[in-house]
């Protein structure tokens, strides 16, 4: 269980940064981020994880503050 649970994580954690790197939603990489925890979390393994997601949730928070807002739509 634990493997499968390790392989789960690392894929969502990828997952997310590459969606981060090709600007998905902020909201759905969280989504993807808080789901590694949540797997993390019922492997007993969120003492381990939990750091790794934060430094990733807290990068969302400062991208999110700096990004400017959508352009409005063309006319």
């Amino acid at each position: 269980m634990t493997d499968d649970a390790r392989e789960r994580i690392q894929r969502l954690l990828v997952t997310g940064d590459n969606r981060l790197k090709q600007g998905v939603a902020i909201e759905k990489v969280r989504e993807t981020y808080e789901e590694a925890l949540a797997v993390a979390r019922e492997a007993g393994l969120e003492d381990a994880i939990r750091p790794l997601v934060e430094v990733r949730l807290a990068d969302l928070e400062r991208l999110a503050r700096e990004s400017p807002p959508p352009a409005p739509p063309a006319a």
